[in-house]
């Protein structure tokens, strides 16, 4: 007897209107499950609000209770969630047969999304929203070119994947085509969608070295000012590691301020540092406070007793729940440009929607976008998507910088 595919995961909707939905994940563990769970959530726009996990290293039972969006698509969540499980073959070490994990999978078409269009507010979130959400046409966003011209018009260019695989067909370019007319309406003058070569799809993913300036910009503050916009301090943030409690485990708590994606930030730096959670309880508190107690082990299988080890995972973690993202405002001559930076995970993925809460949280403040531009780059020894928006103030008087990045932020934290 085994479990069916279906019971891998199961979605149970809340008892009462207003509760949490309950997603349960039964299936075979690997290093960076619960990253991978985390992230595709939050791609969803939920929020987790509780969790609890555990493993024996080869079989893994994962319990989160989410809430968010009401129009949450489950059934395609559901569908995400399992995609991401290993197969059950992976438990017992005969994954090995498997032929499509004896070679690197193929990387997904890239395909170039250009439109032109008249000028409104709100219009980049509009387009931003259709293609980001994945409730919508499940597109990725690989990066992003948007310019508008002296007379009024603007120029989009989205290097863009799709999940479904399947905008090579007519009918898939067609239906993405009618929902984005559909959003533009009458400011749409030209929209087309065409497959990229290698070379081009390449340069739409490479890495590349900013300009100084711009890097000292983006890093100038290791914590944000309270004033400009965050409430976090060095003494919001407990993070005690203890290695007497178990045998075999280093216990990890964390008690810090909640944030929209906090539980991925964690799950991600752990993956990152391979680390592998044997059990692990998460619960929100009152007044917007986190509990977090996590059982980690090495890839060895051993305790983390080197200080060092220790000392550096715990910075990072420090580092990641105070700002998990940068964001500044800086002036470039008479100009303002708002600039973002997102950390990629080793396995190549950054936090899902950075693009669309930036394009929501400027919308909201007014603030029209005369260009942006998203590239991934080589900052440190890291790898960040970083996001140049160059802002169109208009004629009136223009909003206090820090109440931009304030908002900016905000909406990037789930504070809004």
């Amino acid at each position: 007897m085994g479990i069916l595919q279906d019971d891998v995961v199961i979605i149970r909707q809340p008892d009462k209107e207003g509760g949490p939905t309950v997603i349960t994940v039964n299936c075979p563990d690997k290093t960076g499950l619960g990253c991978d769970l985390c992230r595709i959530i939050l791609f969803f726009g939920l929020s987790i609000v509780r969790g609890d996990v555990s493993t024996d290293g080869k079989w893994c039972y994962i319990v989160l209770w989410v809430v968010g969006r009401e129009k949450t698509r489950w059934s395609l969540l559901k569908k995400r969630l399992i995609g991401a499980c290993p197969s059950f073959s992976y438990a017992f070490g005969i994954y090995y047969y498997r032929s499509e994990l004896q070679q690197p999978p193929k990387p997904p078409d890239v395909f170039l999304l250009k439109f032109c269009c008249h000028d409104r507010r709100g219009l980049l979130h509009d387009v931003t929203e259709v293609l980001s959400l994945l409730c919508e046409l499940e597109l990725t966003i690989k990066k992003v070119k948007v310019s508008t011209t002296p007379d009024g018009k603007v120029m989009d260019l989205f290097f863009i994947t799709d999940t479904r695989e399947l905008l090579h067909t007519p009918k898939r370019r067609d239906d993405t085509i009618q929902q984005l007319t559909d959003t533009l309406k009458d400011a749409l003058i030209s929209i087309e969608i065409e497959l990229v070569g290698p070379e081009i799809a390449a340069c739409s993913q490479a890495s590349s070295f900013l300009p100084t300036a711009i890097t000292e910009d983006i890093f100038n503050l290791e914590l944000p000012d309270p004033g400009r916009g965050g409430v976090f301090t060095s003494d919001s943030i407990s993070i005690v590691m203890d290695n007497l409690l178990s045998p075999s485990h280093t216990l990890v708590q964390i008690m810090c301020q909640d944030h929209k994606g906090l539980l991925y930030d964690i799950m991600r730096t752990l993956k990152d540092y391979n680390i592998q959670i044997s059990y692990g309880r998460f619960m929100t508190k009152p007044r917007g406070k986190c509990e977090l107690d996590l059982f980690i082990m090495q890839a060895d299988g051993k305790k983390i007793v080197d200080s060092s080890k220790q000392k550096s995972l715990s910075a990072r973690l420090r580092t990641e729940l105070l700002r998990p993202l940068k964001v500044t405002v800086v002036s470039r001559g008479p100009d303002t440009e708002l600039l973002v930076a997102n950390p990629v995970e080793l396995s190549d993925k950054g936090r899902p929607l950075v693009f669309h809460d930036i394009t929501l949280a400027l919308k909201m403040l007014g603030i029209c976008i005369f260009s942006a531009e998203i590239g991934r780059h080589a900052i440190g020894d890291r790898e960040w998507e970083v996001y140049r928006i160059l802002l169109d103030e208009g004629e009136g008087s223009p909003l206090p910088r820090n109440k931009i990045e304030k908002g900016v932020w905000n909406m990037l934290m789930g504070w809004e």
